[in-house]
């Protein structure tokens, strides 16, 4: 096994633009002039918390199906797919905020992008356990 050197940036990438989401946030909070722990108010600020909000909700599923993936199958495809994701994460972060209606193509892509990570480790892992007995 290797040091998972690419996933590993994937990693840090996503934590970065989960980071900036954050900083999103607290830019429309200025803009909004709604300081915190107020979470509603302004349709932009609630939008751009939705946002941040929703991608926590992902990056549980993501990071351990990411590395999982890494493990099981190749470090470079699992990081090419973790990039898809986070492309897909910008995506629907930047349509959310412009029009929640525009979101649907952002999720769509990180969702697959999660999808294949997560099943393609699970099928590898029973694979495993069925051929190998391992």
């Amino acid at each position: 096994m290797g040091p998972h050197s690419w996933v590993t940036l994937v990693t840090i990438a996503a934590i970065l633009v989960y980071a900036w989401m954050g900083v999103r946030v607290g830019k429309a909070r200025r803009v909004s002039g709604i300081a915190a722990p107020a979470m509603t108010g302004d349709p932009i600020l609630e939008r751009h918390i939705r946002v941040q909000a929703n991608t926590l909700e992902w990056l549980p599923i993501f990071l351990p199906a990411l590395w999982l993936f890494a493990i099981y199958w190749n470090d470079l495809i699992a990081a090419g797919l973790g990039v898809v994701w986070i492309i897909g994460r910008v995506l629907y972060a930047t349509g959310y905020v412009a029009d929640p209606g525009k979101r649907e193509l952002g999720f769509l892509v990180q969702a697959l992008a999660a999808a294949i990570l997560l099943f393609g480790a699970a099928g590898r892992a029973i694979w495993t356990l069925v051929v190998i007995g391992a």
